[in-house]
């Protein structure tokens, strides 16, 4: 089965094919090589949908798509739907700079954050949605070498280092795409053969 991955990020293809290939072998996950959609939603499940259904339209091929970012309690759930541009690019290091001086003069026990994954697959029949969130709070400064984004500002609940300390199978397990990507490999499953 081969399902495309409405993204142009190469590492995203990457980990969301790890993911997906440990419970579904024979599935297939294509990159997207076709035209950005402009991402207007208001939710994180709206953008998810706006890339999904552009995928499918632009392929024909079953297409999902995923919205996710980091949602601050203090700063009242943002940057959220933002968080790709936060620091005015769509520049990662901008992002968490901007984020740590936000929040430089906030307690450790006021930092409670969480990362929020909504997917939408779309095919010829169906729209549906899956969202994993993985709550934890934001560190006082970077750590770790691994994964992307915001993952070396973002200590998980449970553990003491950033997401970007852990070892990528770690996070490709307990992550909030882990935990949608889990739903979506269910609905598969199931499913399959009827996309």
């Amino acid at each position: 089965m081969q399902l495309v991955l409405a993204t142009h990020n190469a590492h995203k293809v990457l980990e969301v094919g790890q993911i997906l290939g440990a419970s579904l072998p024979g599935l297939e996950v294509l990159g997207y090589d076709g035209p950005e959609p402009v991402e207007d939603g208001t939710s994180f499940l709206e953008n998810a949908l706006i890339k999904a259904r552009a995928a499918f339209q632009h392929t024909g091929l079953p297409s999902f798509a995923d919205d996710s970012g980091i949602a601050v309690e203090i700063l009242g759930g943002s940057p959220g739907i933002f968080s790709a541009g936060w620091g005015g690019t769509r520049d990662s290091v901008a992002n968490r700079r901007l984020l740590l001086a936000q929040l430089a003069d906030v307690r450790p026990e006021h930092r409670a954050a969480s990362f929020v994954c909504t997917i939408a697959l779309v095919t010829a029949d169906s729209e549906i949605s899956f969202t994993g969130i993985w709550p934890g709070y934001v560190a006082a400064q970077e750590q770790g070498e691994h994964g992307f984004g915001y993952d070396p500002v973002f200590i998980p609940e449970g553990f003491e280092c950033t997401a970007a300390a852990l070892e990528p199978e770690v996070k490709n397990a307990l992550s909030h795409r882990a935990m949608a990507l889990e739903q979506l490999a269910s609905y598969l499953a199931v499913a399959g053969a009827e996309l």
